[in-house]
């Protein structure tokens, strides 16, 4: 069997914030002792609510921020053993594309500058012609490179945001939330050239999006997380859910044809607070299959290779 690309082990997140003379610190739970692999050329997607912890997740992936506990392995490298010089030369292989193509970029800098970024940061220079080659990799115009950020469109920034994450040629990227901040018709050709961009140059993705309907449509599998914990890996798009928290995300998202919708039963009960997680599932206060073993033990994900589930009561 291939070693996976990246390997997640155990990883774990815990934010303080407060605190004072008089007051002690809060201490949040933003990722709990996640596991995860993610093999080479896969499109592995992220979804849950907001705040469960998809975009912190991310960042202790890349290191771009440190674990509380747990380690991820890059091709078989520890990256929390390598040092600052020894990790910046690891980032060659690694790059991320942020939700907001307007804030990832510096309105000081022309788009030439804003590409040239991670090469100064390398220390290598660009070669004749590489510039436009990057442009045109990402559908962009060579006459581009000398605009500003503010003279671009949304789809237009996000491509350079694109075009400079695929600077180095990278072997694993993150995308986090591309196509939340854009119109449904830019969106569509951002998904395409992310596509057409996979297949040409063998990268490898984790897809972070709050649309089910373009997790199913572009990603291999489908991880699922509720308040920083992963409660499901659907191996396929179509995969049917076996958690409740899951079906009820895949209830909840929009059906275009008026024909085939149906009454959405919302979800009862209050979501807990990150500062203060309840001993067993964290879903149980909203579940309807929730039994007091589900209230007083948590499930841990199971160890079934082909469709793990962290529930007591799977569907």
């Amino acid at each position: 069997m291939t070693a996976p690309l990246i390997r997640i082990e155990a990883l774990t997140k815990r934010f303080q914030t407060g605190g004072g003379l008089l007051a002690r610190p809060r201490e949040m739970l933003a990722v709990r002792e996640v596991t995860l692999d993610i093999g080479k050329g896969e499109v592995v997607g992220v979804v849950g609510e907001s705040g469960c912890g998809k975009s912190t997740l991310a960042r202790l992936i890349l290191r771009l921020i440190e674990p509380t506990a747990g380690r991820v392995s890059f091709d078989g490298t520890d990256l929390s053993a390598l040092s600052p010089a020894a990790l910046r030369r690891m980032r060659r292989r690694m790059a991320m594309v942020f939700q907001d193509p307007y804030s990832s970029l510096d309105p000081r800098f022309t788009i030439a500058r804003v590409l040239e970024e991670p090469f100064r940061v390398q220390g290598e220079a660009l070669v004749t012609g590489q510039m436009g080659e990057m442009l045109a990799a990402v559908g962009l115009p060579a006459s581009m490179a000398e605009s500003h950020p503010h003279q671009l469109s949304g789809g237009q920034r996000q491509r350079v945001g694109i075009a400079r994450a695929l600077a180095l040629r990278p072997d694993f990227v993150v995308l986090d939330e591309p196509t939340a901040s854009l119109d449904v018709s830019i969106q569509a050709q951002i998904v395409a050239l992310l596509a057409d961009l996979r297949d040409r140059l063998g990268l490898t993705y984790l897809f972070i999006s709050h649309d089910l309907g373009l997790v199913r449509y572009f990603c291999d599998r489908i991880v699922v997380m509720y308040l920083g914990s992963v409660v499901e890996v659907l191996p396929a798009a179509g995969a049917a859910p076996r958690h409740p928290y899951t079906q009820a995300l895949t209830q909840s998202a929009f059906v275009p044809d008026p024909a085939r919708r149906r009454t959405i039963a919302p979800l009862a009960g209050e979501i807990p607070s990150p500062f203060n997680l309840p001993p067993g599932c964290a879903f149980a206060t909203r579940c309807p299959l929730a039994s007091d073993r589900c209230r007083a033990e948590r499930p841990a994900l199971s160890n079934d290779p082909d469709h793990p589930v962290a529930c007591f009561h799977p569907l």
